[in-house]
């Protein structure tokens, strides 16, 4: 309970991506063997998206405190690099609208303009190393799947526990 006295903190977990380009089916993954496992506490919600970025919006209109993105994220390191970001407005730019290609950042971005507010966001993200066609996970990028359910269950139990440093 943290998010005000007596009102218990909502988190939402999200997995982003599209199990058909490779890596990019990373969010999915994470959030298949989150639910899996069942041991989230209450008031934690895990749901994978996929590429329905306007589904997610709609659903943070239900006012979670919490937001955490699990998606692949551009090769900018070594595939499988484990990234934990917070994501502010600051951070999201005009944020172009394109309903068929809702990208995660323009989905928050035009957040306000559907009548719901910004949640504190983080981003469990995973450098992807190939994005073509194709089903399946690369090896380095499988292979860092369960340290990332292990650092969305270690940012959920700070949230809920009102501990963000370091996140």
């Amino acid at each position: 309970m943290t998010a005000d006295e007596g009102h218990p903190a909502r988190v939402l977990v999200a997995g982003i991506g599209n199990f058909f380009l490779g890596d990019d089916g990373f969010g999915p993954e994470v959030v298949r063997r989150l639910t899996g496992q069942g041991t989230l506490p209450s008031g934690v919600r895990v749901a994978d998206y996929g590429i329905r970025g306007m589904h997610l919006a709609y659903d943070l209109l239900d006012s979670y405190d919490t937001l955490v993105l699990v998606d692949a994220l551009p090769s900018a390191g070594a595939p499988g690099q484990l990234v934990v970001l917070e994501v502010t407005a600051d951070d999201l730019g005009d944020g172009e609208y394109d309903a068929h290609g809702m990208h995660p950042a323009a989905m928050l971005a035009n957040l306000e303009r559907l009548g719901g507010t910004l949640p504190t966001t983080y981003v469990v993200g995973c450098r992807a190393g190939a994005v073509e066609e194709g089903i399946g996970l690369s090896e380095p990028v499988a292979a860092a799947v369960p340290e990332a359910v292990t650092r969305v269950r270690e940012l959920v139990g700070r949230v809920l526990a009102g501990d963000t440093r370091g996140s």
